[in-house]
């Protein structure tokens, strides 16, 4: 594709909005600068295939509306995972127009490497050199106008979590959309490999091999890397011409390996990064003496990296941190149960007695009103994991874990899907099991995958602050900071089974960059907490919606037989007949209406064991009574395979079912408390199932996909629920020992 052509496409698109990427190492504020840029115009999804977020949003510019879309964070384009084949597949021809490169301005030349990557495929590209107020205070001097001459592409600063310089920014990058593609970068990578890459440029050119995708200078160097996408490409592409060009490639490869002692690909990497430091010499980037931007977060890491301070240091700032979740949260949890209350009440009133009020009260009020009830408690824990996350701390807690993880035949690098899965609590195990791509050891990647569904994932959240609310008053946090240490214990004793076991293999090292401490914004924590609660909102108002509905049905259905049924209307109708010979406040009257209550509660139950769902239940129970567990409790387990907070809305719905007034009714976590049933024994039994048992239906889906595999999916399945009912049993017979 000339560059006539591409400029006369992207004036085309310039009519329609154009599609601009940002693109950026991790930790660079590329996160920041896009919810700065498109705020809550923004939308998540996967791109096709593969199990990367795609992130999309809309901005305006010139008065044009333009498409920005957030390119995974990678540090090249080389294609060692799939955030790197999705950045460079983005920036093929025809899918984006001009790029935002955001990049530390305290660690440019690191940062550059991406930067001049998209510029060899020929990308329009304004480097954004982020964090200049912190690299002022650092002392760092950075020539934006001589870097950018010598680059050939503009250069701006910026201040991404104020929005100092994105409007300019945004502006330049649509100026260069505008131009089209740019010519390719051209670098010198030394004499051997520059001999080879002009011959074989021009052979793809004249055959127009894959010149719809990339331009051919970037194509010949990437075969001369040896990059296994690309050769890929190239034999589907051109099967003819393949075996010649890859065979002339290896040639390549094979001289250098002899003259240099080195392979192709780090013989270019070497050039590019010589590029890049001429590019920053003679007075580009220049630092005060005496002044180090990462001296204060090094003395802060000699206390809070410690090998004995450290952990300590940890433990308290996540039991803090839980402790503040139950002691602000309860107040506006008790508003959202009450209103709930008051909402059943009012539809109670509305819709006769019959079916459809059932549904209503019982299902849809019932269930998803008690998964809704925790969503201040889930709303307060995500603003803290945001302020950690985006301080730096959380990369900090990854690098001491490490240590730990070693002994249990994980890599450092588990650390961080362990964590997004919910090792910090309010995760979720689906972009926990995907976030283990970036792991390089299949064995390792496995390993870690199977056991991170162990973790206390935000949709498990609601029933250990249900259970530990009814029955752990008295220390609250500490109660449910040892049901989440319980579950990293349980997963790393797995993971150091399944890998001297049926998962063998070396460990690799791990290396892992750990960026400056910085005080997060009030908007970025604001919004990192209002996505993840409203993710968890949906769910309730979708997912669980339906399962509330399906569930209350099973629990409805079939409907007890009159013959069975007579007895207890009959005590009823007795009971009823007496009281009209006393007055309402006498206690008498109070008797009697408490014994007419336990008759309808005894019916209520009987019609529930006579349903398709208390038959599965009850059926199942001579296993789990070794537990604790009734077949009431079995039900929502069961439910709980499709997801986790069903656990939560099936009980409400089930322990609503038969309540006269729901608008008098108490709270589920009271119906517990009441429930003979229930006690200490059995919440803790409970909770610790819940942690172990079987991943969603969603994750095991992922798993699958991720694996390659049906095998792994049932071994989660299996294996997963069966050492959760090994742990419970424990559980419960300690309990029992304990509390009686």
């Amino acid at each position: 594709m000339s560059q006539e052509q591409t400029a006369a496409q992207a004036e085309s698109k310039g009519k329609q909005g154009f599609r601009l990427a940002l693109a950026g190492n991790p930790n660079c504020g590329k996160t920041t600068l896009f919810n700065h840029y498109t705020g809550s115009r923004q939308h998540v999804g996967n791109y096709p295939g593969v199990t990367v977020d795609r992130k999309e949003g809309s901005i305006e510019i010139g008065g044009k509306r333009t498409t920005l879309v957030d390119l995974p964070g990678t540090y090249s384009l080389t294609a060692y995972s799939q955030e790197e084949l999705v950045a460079r597949d983005e920036l093929s021809f025809g899918k984006v127009d001009a790029v935002i490169d955001c990049a530390d301005a305290s660690a440019l030349e690191r940062n550059m490497l991406l930067t001049v990557q998209m510029l060899e495929m020929g990308m329009p590209v304004v480097l954004a050199c982020n964090m200049m107020d912190e690299a002022r205070k650092a002392g760092i001097h950075i020539d934006m106008k001589k870097l950018a001459e010598r680059l050939g592409s503009p250069v701006m600063p910026l201040v991404a979590r104020t929005g100092e310089g994105a409007a300019e920014i945004a502006a330049k990058a649509a100026e260069l959309a505008k131009k089209g593609r740019r010519e390719p970068l051209l670098i010198s990578y030394g004499r051997d490999i520059d001999e080879a890459l002009a011959p074989l440029e021009k052979r793809i050119a004249e055959e127009k091999i894959l010149c719809d995708r990339y331009h051919p200078r970037w194509t010949a160097i990437k075969l001369i890397e040896g990059d296994a996408e690309v050769r890929a490409a190239l034999a589907e592409a051109a099967p003819k011409s393949a075996p010649d060009i890859l065979a002339f490639c290896d040639k390549t490869e094979e001289h250098v390996r002899k003259s240099l002692h080195a392979s192709c690909e780090s013989v270019v990497t070497d050039a590019r990064y010589g590029y890049i430091r001429g590019l920053l010499a003679g007075g580009v980037m220049t630092q005060d003496p005496g002044k180090d931007r990462l001296a204060m977060s090094d003395k802060i890491d000699r206390v809070l990296t410690n090998a004995v301070l450290g952990p300590v240091i940890m433990l308290g700032v996540l039991y803090v941190m839980f402790w503040v979740t139950f002691e602000l949260g309860a107040y506006p949890q008790g508003w959202v149960e009450s209103f709930f209350e008051w909402l059943g009440g009012v539809a109670c009133d509305a819709i006769p007695e019959g079916l459809l009020q059932s549904l209503v009260v019982d299902g849809i009020i019932g269930g998803v009103g008690g998964v809704l009830s925790f969503v201040p408690l889930i709303a307060i824990m995500f603003a803290m994991i945001a302020f950690i996350e985006d301080s730096g701390y959380m990369a900090r807690i990854a690098y001491m874990m490490d240590r730990i993880f070693r002994f249990f035949g994980l890599h450092g690098a588990s650390v961080m899907p362990y964590i997004v899965a919910g090792g910090i609590a309010g995760g979720c195990a689906i972009p926990g099991v995907m976030a283990t791509r970036t792991l390089r050891s299949p064995k390792e990647k496995l390993a870690t995958l199977l056991t991170l569904p162990f973790m206390g994932c935000g949709a498990k959240v609601p029933v250990f602050l249900l259970l530990i609310g009814a029955f752990f008053p008295e220390r609250p946090a500490f109660a449910f900071f040892l049901v989440l240490l319980v579950g990293w214990v349980g997963a790393l004793v797995m993971a150091a089974l399944l890998r001297h076991t049926i998962i063998r293999g070396q460990g690799t090292p791990f290396v892992m960059e750990l960026p400056p401490y910085r005080m997060p914004t009030v908007f970025s924590v604001v919004q990192h907490m209002w996505e993840r609660s409203w993710m968890y909102i949906k769910k309730a108002g979708t997912i669980i919606l339906a399962i509330s509905i399906v569930i209350w049905a099973a629990m409805k259905f079939p409907e007890l037989p009159e013959e069975q049924a007579e007895p207890y209307n009959a005590a009823i109708e007795q009971l009823k007949e007496k009281q009209k010979s006393f007055k309402e406040d006498s206690e008498d009257f109070k008797q009697l209406q408490e014994q007419i209550d336990d008759k309808s509660n005894e019916l209520a139950e009987e019609e529930l064991r006579n349903s398709y769902a208390g038959r599965l239940g009850v059926a199942i129970e001579p296993v789990t009574s070794t537990m604790g567990f009734k077949w009431q409790t079995n039900i929502a387990l069961i439910a709980g395979v499709a997801a986790k907070e069903a656990v939560v809305s099936t009980l409400g719905t089930a322990y609503s079912l038969g309540e006269q007034d729901p608008e008098d009714a108490p709270a589920l976590s009271e119906r517990l408390q009441k429930d003979p049933n229930f006690s200490k024994a059995t919440a803790l039994a409970l909770m610790i199932f819940t942690l172990f048992y079987s991943p969603c239906f969603v994750t095991l889906v992922v798993i699958k996909s991720e694996t390659g595999t049906w095998k792994w999916l049932f071994f989660s399945m299996v294996v997963d629920t069966i050492f959760a009912g090994i742990l419970a049993f424990a559980a419960f017979q300690i309990g029992t020992a304990l509390w009686g």
